[in-house]
């Protein structure tokens, strides 16, 4: 595997962890988190370079640590935030195609 992806890997995990953090301390609420994410998402979706130039799995790549870091905010529990294959995992079951792919 490549190592940017590891370092990515483990990025992600810990803003998920600093997201849980800002929770338990009530400085942010879940929901708050949430809509900021779906908000980067929508963002996101909506550069022209993205739905225009790159390919059905670049756009999930680049959309990916969005959609991870919202489900981890979202299925974060008493035992932490869930590990990251188990993320990246219902990353992948969750997603939707694109217009493009219908």
């Amino acid at each position: 595997m490549n190592t940017a992806n590891l370092q990515l890997e483990g990025l992600l995990v810990a803003i998920a962890a600093v997201n849980q953090a800002l929770v338990a301390k009530g400085v942010l609420a879940t929901e708050e988190i949430d809509r900021a994410l779906a908000i980067s998402e929508q963002t996101a979706l909506g550069d022209e370079r993205l739905t225009e130039d790159l390919s059905p799995s670049n756009r999930d790549a680049v959309l990916f640590p969005i959609r991870l870091l919202r489900l981890a905010n979202n299925m974060a529990g008493d035992r932490g935030v869930p590990p990251f294959a188990e993320l990246a995992r219902a990353v992948g079951e969750s997603k939707a195609p694109y217009n493009d792919q219908l």
